[in-house]
């Protein structure tokens, strides 16, 4: 199996249940793709068949987090997301944050601006 065809378990962070947002459309494409997910969003509700938990549990076995919360409302969620200790955190247009990024990288969480949905189209995800 070669690298990119490997799944990789992803917290899709500002998971909605609204068809018009971008984590909605990620997380079903992540799922389409074969990669397990794990919801976390404010709202509780289903998305991609699985279940939108808050911000409390903290998961350890996370490939990927792919974040959908703003710069302004991630300040909250540092703790959160470094305890995770994914092995990279995607950032995705609009959500770009220069101090989360350099905490991730001091705990060597490679940290990656893109486009989950452009990464999973190109089979570079």
């Amino acid at each position: 199996m070669s690298l990119n065809n490997m799944k990789k378990k992803t917290l899709v962070l500002g998971a909605s249940t609204n068809p018009a947002r971008y984590s909605y459309l990620a997380a079903n494409r992540l799922v389409n793709h074969g990669h397990p997910i794990i919801n976390v969003g404010l709202k509780k509700g289903e998305l991609a068949g699985t279940s939108i938990e808050r911000p409390e549990e903290i998961h350890t076995d996370i490939d990927t987090i792919t974040l959908y919360v703003g710069p302004a409302h991630q300040k909250d969620l540092y703790d959160y997301i470094l305890k995770t200790k994914p092995k990279r955190i995607i950032f995705n247009p609009g959500t770009e944050n220069r101090e989360l990024e350099e905490k991730a990288q001091d705990l060597g969480i490679e940290t990656e601006r893109a486009c989950t949905l452009v990464l999973l189209s190109t089979g570079e995800y």
